[in-house]
């Protein structure tokens, strides 16, 4: 989150969605749901809500429920 917003450090989104992924295929959930965000805004990435929904709805399986509101919103997009 440090990468993405820039606290601390320079702002690198593509470091951040590097740390991200790294975080999502670990199971961390809210890594899932924060690479979500820069898929669907794209930032780091080529802009893919398609992308956005499947990692939102990884979170949400997991257990997470910003990724169950996330995949929600663009659900009904």
């Amino acid at each position: 989150m440090m990468y993405e917003n820039g606290r601390g450090v320079k702002q690198d989104y593509f470091k951040a969605v590097e740390l991200y992924t790294k975080a999502c295929d670990g199971r961390v959930t809210v890594g899932c749901t924060n690479l979500g965000d820069l898929y669907h805004k794209g930032q780091g990435v080529s802009q893919n809500d398609s992308k956005a929904k499947e990692l939102y709805g990884k979170a949400c399986d997991g257990g997470f429920d910003d990724g169950c509101k996330n995949y929600e919103i663009l659900n009904k997009m």
